[in-house]
């Protein structure tokens, strides 16, 4: 499950790597937490500050996240299905188990760059996509968000492709592009001989 995430870009490199053409600024968001507006684009290419997690009746707290695995079949989902939409971020974070301690994790892209998870929106609210983890990950955590190949993420906005047509990107990405690290550790340094 993921319950948090950062975005440490500014609006500018969120609009050149997405190509939005205005919306509304931000800045850097080293942990975003349920509840919290962060930026979401939608179909259009359009940017938002929306509050993550979706208001259901028949539960107090917001629904932060959806199974790929059974979001066709949810009440509460499929409405949604048509509102796809990405969700920035340059990490998210999980917590795993070693000796008994929990330990925050980092986890990115080994190019350290932007990325999109995918996410259903009800205009206001958002929920973000889960699938089984990649399995170079399974010992952090039992799930993760669905990262959005860039070559597709158009396809996911489009609200005239039908949920079917798209829910072949909602599966783990390969592992020889994600990094990790315990979040409270200093940042890995390249080694400048070799």
């Amino acid at each position: 499950m993921c319950s948090r995430f950062e975005i440490n870009d500014t609006f500018e490199e969120v609009s050149l790597r997405f190509d939005i053409a205005n919306g509304p600024d931000f800045a850097p968001m080293p942990e975003v937490r349920p509840t919290n507006r962060v930026p979401v684009i939608a179909a259009g290419r359009n940017i938002s500050l929306l509050r993550w997690g979706l208001e259901v009746a028949w539960d107090s707290k917001p629904l932060i996240n959806a199974r790929a695995e059974t979001i066709t079949q949810k009440k509460t989902f499929q409405p949604l299905l048509a509102n796809r939409c990405l969700v920035p971020a340059t990490a998210y974070f999980e917590w795993r188990r070693d000796t008994g301690r929990k330990i925050k994790t980092r986890i990115q892209l080994k190019s350290g760059g932007l990325f999109a998870m995918a996410g259903l929106t009800d205009g206001d609210n958002f929920t973000i996509i889960t699938c089984a983890p990649a399995p170079a990950i399974t010992h952090i955590h039992s799930r993760m968000p669905v990262i959005v190949n860039p070559g597709i993420e158009s396809h996911w906005l489009n609200s005239k492709l039908d949920f079917s047509d798209v829910a072949d990107a909602l599966k783990p990405v390969a592992d020889e592009i994600l990094d990790w690290r315990d979040a409270e550790a200093p940042p890995r340094q390249s080694d400048l001989f070799g």
